[in-house]
């Protein structure tokens, strides 16, 4: 009867489809609206945490000091007039552009070692190594603070030992800059360090084996094999270590709290300063989305070269 049925339908031109294939179709819509039903929570919590503050401080940074009026982008004009203003700016790039290329540098480098030694001994160094990002990175500046300290620093007692001359690293502008960049790339570099390991294990070893058959020497292989398998690697790490390289407050405000004379001043403190001590909110928040666009436009650069490359490799 059901054979009969199927092939008069087929007579009459109607498309026919087996009983299995609707129920696996039906069988996958179901899954995916679970699975969508299951990710409304984690939705809800994003809307609530990212999307809702990042809208309202928009909304706040065009509010005149007692959020009585509306005064549009008055408040951006107001700061970029300021020259205290436009310093921050200067600091905050010199900050996290030459802190990420350090750590990005220094993790290259480790990662290679790490990458040429035996699994046994490997294991111990690398927890080692990954200590300075484990550790809660104010406790960590803390003790940098104290081996900063102009009275009882460890660093001007060692240069004193040895004949040379006391350093006012937190009280001379340049000095309290090499601090903070300092300290973050000490935080930040293990982290560079164990992505750039997990790359390194992933490339495949036939193409050194390859490369060596050719004659290929150790910069060869490094320019023509190694970096061409961990681009895209490399730019998604130093994308993520800009962005919070950029909002980094912990650092610069044990150190220095944005001395001497504002000279240390990035977004997040400045933001800090002048809208929850100074009491200007909306000029506070005004602050801390001029981060946005300059996070935007390397966040754009960056991950279109990762899928043009990507495309590539595709096709």
């Amino acid at each position: 009867m059901a054979e009969g049925t199927i092939a008069a339908a087929s007579v009459r031109g109607v498309p026919t489809r087996p009983a299995g294939r609707g129920r696996l179709h039906r069988l996958m819509r179901q899954r995916s609206s679970i699975a969508f039903l299951m990710c409304v929570p984690l939705l809800a919590v994003i809307v609530g945490l990212v999307l809702y503050p990042a809208v309202y401080a928009i909304y706040l940074s065009m509010l005149n000091r007692r959020m009585t009026s509306f005064v549009g982008l008055n408040n951006y004009w107001f700061l970029l007039k300021r020259d205290t203003f436009r310093m921050v700016i200067f600091q905050s790039v010199l900050f996290a552009v030459s802190a990420v290329l350090l750590k990005a540098a220094l993790g290259f480098t480790l990662a290679h070692f790490m990458h040429n030694i035996p699994a046994r001994n490997q294991r111990l160094l690398r927890g080692l190594l990954l200590v300075p990002w484990v550790i809660p990175l104010a406790m960590s500046t803390l003790g940098w603070w104290w081996l900063f300290d102009p009275s009882y620093s460890a660093f001007n007692w060692l240069l004193e030992a040895v004949g040379g001359p006391s350093i006012p690293w937190l009280g001379a502008t340049w000095w309290a800059r090499f601090a903070v960049i300092l300290v973050n790339v000490w935080y930040g570099t293990p982290f560079f360090m164990i992505m750039y390991l997990a790359a390194l294990k992933s490339v495949p070893d036939q193409l050194y084996e390859a490369a060596a058959i050719d004659g290929a020497s150790a910069a060869q292989k490094l320019f023509y094999v190694t970096l061409p398998m961990m681009r895209n690697i490399i730019s998604i790490t130093v994308l993520f270590s800009l962005i919070v390289t950029f909002a980094n407050f912990d650092i610069v405000r044990i150190l220095t709290n944005g001395g001497p004379q504002d000279h240390t001043h990035v977004f997040a403190t400045y933001a800090f300063q002048v809208g929850i001590q100074s009491g200007d909110i909306p000029l506070g928040a005004a602050v801390s989305l001029f981060m946005f666009p300059i996070l935007a436009v390397s966040a754009y650069f960056v991950l279109r070269g990762v899928t043009r490359r990507t495309a590539r490799e595709v096709m």
